[in-house]
């Protein structure tokens, strides 16, 4: 039987080429996103995740259509580059509400189809800021270290129930995401960080996502996984 797989974040980058690595493999995967997918391999449910009531409902259309859920994969996220001075009330609460607390809502909202079930992977797509940044990004790092935290909480009590929850920490990864906030004497800097000499492409991270939630990965639960090219070794 294929997996049915929910990808909030789905439409673009990282988040687009983890549909594409399910679909490749088979399964049936709805997009959670603002705007639809380029292609027409998965299907798609519009979301504001700002909104706790718009977001569950959205995860339960999408769980209805799929005939389940199998897999959740929460890689909506949001960055803003701010000193700790500069970041408003308004900047936190967006960056923590859109990254983190929306992986909250969405564990919660498949949490009982899993449950029943007895089975099912969650994976939270959170950061390399999650373990090692802060300088410039202090809430950004903040909400990726609570989703590393709810990772953990899932594992712990969804585990007895056959329900696996990891998280993948990405290093640098060249999306639109951050575009607006580096250079290309950025890109170099961080390339030479890296013992593999380069930066992440989406695919590494979706490569890591898909093996977490299939059966090779199934002994895995509560862990942070970095794909950092070895900018991070522990």
């Amino acid at each position: 039987m294929s997996q049915r797989v929910i990808v909030t974040g789905g439409s673009g980058g990282i988040g687009a080429a983890i549909v594409e690595r399910f679909v490749a493999d088979g399964a049936a995967v709805a997009v959670l996103d603002r705007r639809a997918p380029a292609g027409e391999s998965a299907s798609f449910f519009p979301v504001d995740l700002l909104d706790p009531l718009d977001t569950r409902r959205a995860v339960g259309e999408a769980v209805a259509a799929l005939g389940g859920v199998d897999v959740l994969v929460n890689c909506a996220g949001i960055f803003q580059h701010a000193s700790l001075l500069d970041i408003t009330v308004d900047d936190w609460d967006r960056v923590l509400d859109i990254n983190a607390r929306a992986t909250l809502v969405t564990m919660q909202a498949v949490a009982p189809v899993m449950l029943e079930a007895r089975r099912g992977s969650i994976v939270n797509i959170a950061s390399m800021a999650a373990k090692h940044g802060g300088g410039g990004e202090g809430h950004y790092a903040a909400s990726k270290a609570a989703v590393v935290a709810l990772t953990r909480a899932g594992a712990q009590e969804w585990g007895c129930h056959g329900v696996t929850v990891n998280a993948v920490c990405p290093g640098y990864v060249l999306t639109d995401m951050g575009a607006d906030t580096r250079s290309e004497a950025d890109v170099a800097a961080w390339s030479a960080k890296s013992p593999l000499g380069r930066l992440g492409i989406p695919e590494d991270v979706a490569g890591v996502t898909h093996f977490l939630a299939s059966p090779a990965g199934g002994y895995l639960t509560g862990q942070a996984i970095n794909v950092t090219g070895g900018m991070i070794m522990h």
